[in-house]
């Protein structure tokens, strides 16, 4: 099992440089002969704080790091991307790195096929990508461009049947922290050539995941799901997020039951 840290859902981006660097510790440290891998996000606005946090990753015995790309100064072509990539992992360069391509949050749409091109010589420890995105002709070409030692995990929950179908090697998911057995349960059938079950399990995530929208559904409301069905006190989010109302989160709750009674 691979863990991410300081990711989308870990809010890392409302945390300070410090914050994610007790965070990063924590888990490398707890994690250690429990989890298969950590992988530490140390993206940031400021290649300076990047930095900083690459080499705090190494220094912690991080398996992996992540970097998601500057989105309020945005790069504007995937040559510009590449060089900010490889200026972070520079000052960790035997860190395993992974490209964290996330357009709905970042508004970054450089097809990331573009910017793989060539990435190995300019990053040797490139390992793979983070694709949250719902081009799946991009995503293709990623898996078919991929090198036989890097990773394609894709993270949009609601569309991981199509993406395995791709060839995509694995998923990283903010609802996995409630919906992993089922996330397993999906790859289990896919791999055995099941699709009638892989798909029963992809439209029953869709079924939830779009009654969770039409309610009203962000990285709050995910968090008190996380409360509710797996037990986590993880406290509010911080702002400009709102706490999701408690009546929201049990009602998403209720319909995570129904369609999971085995849960």
């Amino acid at each position: 099992m691979v863990v991410p840290v300081n990711g989308t859902t870990g809010e890392s981006m409302s945390l300070s440089v410090g914050e994610r660097k007790i965070l990063a510790e924590e888990w490398c440290h707890k994690a250690k002969a429990k989890m298969d891998q950590v992988i530490v996000h140390v993206g940031c606005m400021s290649l300076k704080d990047s930095q900083e946090l690459a080499c705090h990753a190494a220094q912690i015995g991080a398996d992996g790091i992540a970097v998601i790309a500057p989105f309020f100064l945005k790069s504007t072509s995937a040559d510009a991307l590449r060089t900010f990539l490889r200026e972070v992992t520079s000052v960790a360069p035997t860190v395993p790195f992974y490209y964290y391509h996330i357009p709905a949050v970042t508004g970054i749409n450089v097809p990331v096929r573009d910017v793989l091109e060539g990435i190995e010589e300019l990053i040797p420890s490139f390992s793979g990508v983070k694709f949250s995105g719902s081009d799946l002709m991009d995503l293709g070409q990623c898996v078919s461009y991929c090198q036989p030692h890097w990773s394609v995990l894709y993270g949009v929950d609601e569309q991981l049947l199509a993406a395995l179908a791709m060839g995509a090697h694995g998923a990283v998911g903010s609802t996995y922290n409630y919906l992993g057995c089922r996330a397993n349960d999906l790859i289990s059938a896919f791999e055995k050539g099941d699709l009638v079950q892989a798909r029963k399990i992809q439209f029953k995530v869709q079924e939830l995941l779009s009654f969770a929208t039409k309610l009203g559904f962000d990285l709050g409301v995910n968090k008190q799901l996380m409360n509710e069905l797996s037990g986590l006190c993880l406290g509010p989010p911080r702002l400009p997020l709102m706490p999701c109302p408690h009546g929201r989160a049990l009602s998403i709750a209720q319909k995570f039951h129904s369609l999971f009674p085995e849960c």
